[in-house]
């Protein structure tokens, strides 16, 4: 019994040593497929934007987006792996019948004393697969480190800056002086929204201008650029994704993600737990607010965030649903396209100015996401580029909401906000741009209650559009600084300006204990 227990188990052992030999192979091919595609398909720019990712936003991505990556990246390396050990198990199989007492006798000199080797050739080819697969499993790694920016997020993990405890300024501290009728705020985050895609003439790095509409928004508002131009904002480490562009717009700070024993609290219990951002500031003051967008606002902490900061009404895929705005199985996209989205943001801000108190109305657009946008059948696709004919009627589009908007009984007492969430991970549209264009975030304040003359020739990033938003509805800010943020309306510095934003970028990548306790899990002591 004890000898057939021992073979039992040498069995077990050797299949599972067949099957671990494979796994990695497969995992090899996962993780260099994987690098290459995110590098081919998404401008990502530090390591912090994919594991934040990965760590909240997986299950909630694009259907699209998930079905692209397991058709590209996983089921290729599954039917190579799956036909290699199919292709084994038949040699072994042809092996154990013809061959069972069969070995290879290998005579090696060594130390002038001949030895006889038994090799099973079964053992031989499995070592000689593990040794590849070891190979290339650690090939594949090296080159995901280094192409994923994992390398320098370990290398600045290793470091730590005081520039949190030095700069930052808590919100929760400054003293706020609020205008007699307190005026509305229409903020909307256009997804992955440039300056870069104007023409030269207007400051952008296009021969032809793609946002015509939005660039006569900025040239007819007050537009903030680091040029004479149209321009934009800088953005910085921690704001390069989504979730960190609206952090850094409303709170005035980026998103450093946790690696190590707090990660599983942090992601669990949401992000910048002791952040004081615009929407807790709003709610204070009696705003009533909303949240609008076209996907499961679940998608990056997104719904933690703007009900932990603000309580927001919320308005996204399901609730539109919910509310007979689309079908139950309509689904374009990431959701709702759009189109439709704008045609529920105005019955819902009809609704919401027929209220007594102010509102603040936030959306999202969509339909510009990397890495090929999407076009409804209203637009015209008059370009060669998919991506850019999306960005090209997204300008169309917000321009005649904002037109619907200035035609309301309440815009006279409301202020709109328009700003990209950070630059565009699309690659392969900006080919042809010059190497040495800065490309910028877009933003331009509309019908704002202040203005400056000091709004170009500015270095500034996305932190500054927090204090500068409520700047723009009239609020008084004492010492223009909120967070890492300068009210651009004021001619205060700005960080950028007073570090220059490459030493500031080197900050942020640190390890800093006052963002770790303070921030991000509001044990401040």
């Amino acid at each position: 019994m004890l000898h057939k227990g021992i073979k039992v188990v040498k069995k077990v052992v050797k299949w599972f040593f067949v099957f671990l030999i494979f796994l990695l192979f497969f995992l090899a091919q996962v993780i260099n497929l994987g690098t290459s595609w995110a590098k081919t398909n998404y401008n990502y720019s530090s390591f912090d934007e994919i594991l934040y990712t990965l760590g909240t936003s997986v299950t909630t991505a694009s259907e699209g987006v998930l079905e692209e990556f397991f058709q590209s990246n996983v089921f290729p390396p599954l039917k190579i792996t799956l036909c290699i050990l199919v292709v084994f198990l038949i040699i072994y199989i042809l092996y154990r019948i013809m061959f069972k007492n069969s070995t290879i006798l290998l005579n090696l000199q060594l130390f002038r004393k001949k030895f006889s080797i038994k090799i099973n050739l079964i053992v031989l080819t499995l070592c000689t697969f593990s040794i590849f697969s070891l190979f290339t499993l650690g090939n594949s790694i090296s080159y995901a480190m280094d192409e994923l920016y994992i390398n320098e997020y370990l290398d600045a993990n290793t470091k730590t800056s005081s520039f949190f405890e030095e700069e930052y300024v808590d919100p929760k501290d400054v003293s706020l002086k609020w205008p007699k009728k307190k005026r509305n705020l229409i903020y909307i985050f256009l997804e992955s929204m440039e300056s870069t895609y104007a023409d030269t003439e207007h400051g952008g790095a296009f021969d032809v201008n793609y946002i015509p509409e939005l660039t006569d928004l900025a040239e007819d508002n007050t537009n903030f650029s680091s040029t004479e131009d149209v321009g934009g904002a800088t953005m910085l480490n921690g704001s390069s994704w989504t979730m960190g562009g609206i952090v850094a717009e409303t709170a005035g700070i980026p998103i450093k993600t946790v690696f190590g024993p707090n990660s599983e609290q942090s992601y669990e219990n949401g992000l910048v737990n002791g952040a004081w951002s615009l929407g807790d500031i709003l709610k204070e003051e009696g705003y009533r607010q909303s949240i609008m967008v076209g996907s499961d606002l679940e998608f990056g902490g997104r719904k933690t965030y703007f009900t932990e900061h603000g309580n927001f009404d919320i308005y996204d895929y399901y609730t539109a649903i919910d509310d007979d705005v689309i079908d139950d199985d309509y689904y374009v996209f990431w959701g709702l396209e759009d189109n439709k989205l704008f045609d529920w943001a105005k019955d819902e801000l009809v609704k919401l100015s027929e209220e007594e108190e102010p509102f603040n109305f936030m959306m999202l657009t969509v339909d510009t996401h990397a890495p090929d946008g999407y076009t409804d059948d209203s637009c015209e696709n008059k370009y060669d580029d998919k991506y850019l004919n999306s960005i090209a009627c997204s300008s169309e589009q917000v321009a005649e909401f904002i037109e619907w908007i200035q035609d309301q009984d309440f815009y006279d007492n409301t202020t709109i906000v328009l700003t990209g969430d950070h630059i565009s991970m699309n690659n392969y549209s900006f080919d042809d741009i010059p190497k040495d264009y800065e490309r910028g975030v877009y933003n331009v304040y509309i019908n704002s209650l202040v203005d400056t003359d000091n709004n170009k020739n500015r270095e500034f990033s996305t932190f500054d559009y927090y204090p500068t938003t409520l700047a723009s509805l009239g609020v008084k800010i004492k010492g223009n600084r909120l967070g890492l943020g300068t009210n651009l309306f004021s001619n205060k510095k700005t960080l950028s300006e007073k570090y220059g934003s490459s030493h500031v970028n080197e900050e942020l990548k640190k390890k800093s204990s006052y963002y770790d306790s303070c921030i991000n899990f509001n044990q401040c002591k």
